[in-house]
């Protein structure tokens, strides 16, 4: 196995949720800014899983080392599962998370609640230096709730209501959170992988 994982993002939420998942792994993870590469990776798949593997192996490509990549959003079902893939650049990418949340919002607005189904969606990828692809993908199934609520999580977490707790996924603490979510599921499935090697 190479000496450290690079995971191709430079969100920092992101970043503490997979160093938490991954810490028994035994390799350093940096993310892109820690190792110091500034890439502008243009992700034209048109699926989860295709975006996870282009910037995967941009990153690779880049170093030489093992990369992995994540690409991740919410699909609500009654607006024919947006914002989909395009979740990060939904209403614009400097456009704030409050913003993008009451606009939802306001776009289910009178959509009863067994219409509001909505799940996040995570698909992996680990580019190898051996050119081996490998790829993972977990859900997170719930609604969308009817406001914002929560502070503990990041971008939809605030109006993705988790049935099952009662609460919204930013109202989950981290570690209830990782062990219910697509990113957790994901990366667990990654581990196993990675373990297998």
């Amino acid at each position: 196995m190479e000496k450290r994982i690079i995971f191709a993002t430079g969100n920092q939420d992101k970043m503490r949720e997979i160093r938490m998942i991954l810490s028994d792994i035994g390799i350093p993870i940096l993310s892109m800014k820690e190792a110091g590469i500034t890439a502008d990776i243009v992700e034209d798949g048109t699926t989860f899983k295709e975006n996870a593997i282009i910037k995967a192996k941009t990153i690779m490509e880049l170093t030489g080392d093992m990369a992995l990549a994540d690409d991740s959003g919410l699909e609500i079902d009654y607006l024919n599962r947006e914002p989909g893939i395009f979740s990060a650049r939904y209403m614009g990418e400097d456009t704030s998370y409050d913003i993008k949340n009451r606009s939802l919002i306001d776009r289910l607005e009178g959509v009863p609640e067994e219409q509001r189904t909505a799940r996040f969606v995570c698909c992996i990828a680990c580019a190898l230096p051996d050119g081996r692809i490998l790829t993972s993908r977990g859900t997170m199934e719930g609604h969308i709730g009817y406001e914002i609520k929560g502070s503990n999580g990041f971008g939809y977490d605030p109006i993705f209501y988790l049935p099952e707790f009662g609460c919204t996924s930013a109202q989950l603490t981290p570690e209830q959170k990782n062990e219910v979510s697509h990113r957790g599921k994901a990366l667990r499935e990654m581990r196993r992988m990675l373990e297998e090697l």
